[in-house]
């Protein structure tokens, strides 16, 4: 998969073959593995948590916001888009470049205490499949990241 669909071989990417019934098989997704917005997203740079956003910077900034109510990120946050994960060919990065990447923005964050944002979730597990490709395992999802931080209005926002 890290080639992409032109890495695929050519008979895969047929369709004279009708595809095989896939066998659906419902599992938990880890509850280690998600955050919720107390403790980690309330003290977003405590010991316990560093929150990365995902979104590209202008959204993450607040200088624009097409979705959400509500403009900007959660108050402490970094900013990580998700795209930065990319080559130019659309590909990951390889992983020895992705960790030297995710280490220098982490500053001595241990990979366990990140969570990982963005506007709906989406992008967010972009970050968290990049660090698990590059061998920092252990960082965790805010799934309902800026949709879900913005519907409490309770919640303080932070903007630039």
């Amino acid at each position: 998969m890290a080639a992409g669909r032109p890495g695929w071989p050519r008979d895969c990417r047929s369709n004279r073959t009708p595809p095989r019934r896939a066998r659906r098989i419902p599992r938990r997704w880890p509850s280690r593995a998600t955050s919720t917005p107390a403790p980690s997203c309330t003290r977003p740079n405590s010991s316990s948590a560093r929150v990365i956003d995902a979104r590209a910077p202008e959204r993450y900034r607040g200088d624009v916001e097409p979705l959400d109510p509500v403009a900007g990120h959660i108050p402490g946050a970094g900013n990580r888009p998700f795209a930065l994960n990319l080559q130019a060919d659309g590909r990951f990065k390889p992983a020895d470049q992705l960790r030297a990447e995710w280490l220098a923005l982490l500053g001595g964050t241990a990979p366990a205490s990140v969570v990982h944002s963005c506007g709906s979730g989406v992008s967010a597990c972009h970050n968290l499949l990049a660090m698990e490709y590059a061998g920092l395992a252990g960082s965790r999802l805010y799934a309902p990241s800026w949709s879900g931080w913005v519907s409490d209005a309770q919640r303080p926002v932070e903007r630039g």
